[in-house]
This record gives C-alpha cells, structure tokens and sequence, in this order.
C-alpha cells in the first residue's frame, strides 16, 4: 500500500499577510518496509511534509496517499483516528507529552484509547517499555522522576504500544547523548528489519542516515529535491556539498585521502575497512 504525495502543497496562514508555502507541488512516494531519511536545511518542509502522513496537517492542494486511505484537499478526512493508530508520529522532544501519574498509565493509554482492553494495553505497554530499555522498575514512577533520557524512551514506547505500521521520527534523537542516540537509532533499525516497520526519520544527522537508512530524500524550498538510496547519495560527497549537506566524517576522511595520493576504494564505508585499506598501503610503500 502506497505513502505517497501528488502534486501537495501547504500554505500556512494563507490569505494573510504572514502567508508561507511551506509544500511547494510535492511528487513523492515513501518505499513500504524501508528506512528512508528526509533530510534537507532548516525552512525545508521536512516536518510539514511528515505531519501530513497521519493529517495532523492537510494538504492546500493535492492528495496524500497513506495506506488505503486518501487525503484530498478540500476534502473532510475521513477514519483519522485508524490512521494514527497505523501511522505513529514521534515528535522532536516527546517526552513532554507525558502526562499520567506513572510511566505504565502513560504507555497504556494510547491502546486503551484505541479500544484495547486494560490488560492488554497494559501487555503492550510493558513489552514497549522493555523494547526501549526501561524495566520493570520503572512502571510505577512518576514520567517526572525520569531523567530526559528516559522520558523520551517512555514517550517512544507509548507509541510503540499502538503497534503501527508505520514510524514517523521527526528529530527523536535530538538532545540526547551519543550512547543514547545509538540505542534508539538501533531500535527503530530492529523495528525495520525485524518487524518490517516502514520507518520514515526527520534527521539533521548525517551520520545517523549513513549507518542505519536505506533510502534518502532531500527537501529544499519546499518540494522534494531528491529520493535515492542512501549508497547513491553517498557515492558521491559532491551530492552532499552542493546541497550544504556535510557529508560523514567516514566519507570527508576518504575524500581527503583520496586528495593526499591513497587509493581508496569507492565501497569503503566503515573506520575497520578504511584503517585496513590504509595500513595496506602503508606497508606496500613503507
């Protein structure tokens, strides 16, 4: 079932003075059971673009495809709250959507919501918990006694909880540390390949899209610039550069090799592969 944008546009305040196209004739359609990137500078439409994809926002014109259902502009959106059940949205900083007395309620309460009985939504509840690193220790606390760290892995799993089908990340790392930031990427990477999640991240983090994303899109002045696989837009750095991306620092460090006389390859992609390359050659010349 397709994730797909036809011709969408997205004017905020129209027909005022503080009138802004944030979506500009937008032609895109997400790969089901990928992790895809959008990425692209600030201003860009990034989570505009992404607020459409469970109609927290609706399009000025053209249609949003999400699942089996169409959303048009000009058009009531019918079976919304189905569709935010299938299509999870995790917004930058979550956890200041926490708001029940302990972190178990607030998992719970999305499933009940949806209808789950109150032992199931609390089944779920715990499994989300475990899956983002939080044990039983932490079911009866308050949200507020969490550290932020923690709070922002309660506010993934009460969406974890809903079991949807699709993941909508906008900025979940942002803030944390860098040992935080690679156990929830992992997550979502275990969410993709182990339970065929479509995972679709809003990300500064280049480094974040080249080790865990398969595919890229880039947005720039509102309209999608570029979608290709995360080893295409990377092949290249000059991709990167005349779009104002800074490339990866595995990536920058091949280029300036490349530019001092070694000869690496263009697969290299890992610090293991580029030592071995260069202590290869090294020894060859040494």
């Amino acid at each position: 079932m397709p994730i797909a944008f036809d011709k969408v546009s997205h004017i905020y305040s129209a027909g005022t003075p503080y009138e802004f196209k944030a979506l500009d004739d937008v032609d895109l359609e997400f790969s089901e059971g990928k992790m895809t990137a959008v990425i692209g500078q600030t201003g860009s439409g990034k989570s505009t673009l992404v607020q459409h994809l469970n109609a927290l926002l609706l399009p000025s014109s053209g249609t949003v495809r999400v699942m089996d259902r169409e959303i048009t502009a000009g058009t009531a959106p019918k079976g919304l709250k189905k569709l935010r059940g299938e299509v999870g949205l995790i917004f930058q900083f979550p956890e200041y959507q926490l708001f029940e007395e302990t972190v178990l309620k607030d998992v719970s309460f999305g499933p009940k919501n949806f209808g789950v009985s109150e032992e199931e939504a609390q089944k779920r509840a715990k499994e989300a918990l475990r899956l983002c690193g939080l044990d039983e220790q932490y079911d009866e606390r308050s949200p507020l006694e969490l550290s932020g760290g923690q709070k922002r892995r309660a506010a993934i799993a009460g969406i974890l909880a809903m079991d949807p089908q699709v993941l909508v990340l906008d900025e979940p790392t942002a803030g944390l540390d860098p040992r935080g930031t690679e156990e929830m990427m992992k997550l979502f990477r275990t969410l993709n390949t182990k339970r065929g999640k479509t995972v679709i991240i809003v990300t500064h983090d280049m480094e974040q899209v080249f080790v865990y994303c398969d595919e890229v899109v880039v947005m720039a002045d509102g309209k999608a610039a570029a979608h290709m696989s995360a080893r295409d837009f990377f092949a290249d750095s000059s991709i990167c550069r005349s779009m104002n991306i800074l490339p990866p620092a595995i990536i920058r460090t091949c280029d300036a090799l490349r530019e001092a006389g070694f000869d690496i390859p263009k697969e290299i992609n890992t610090t293991s592969a580029l030592a071995k390359c260069i202590a290869r050659q090294v020894k060859r010349h040494g």
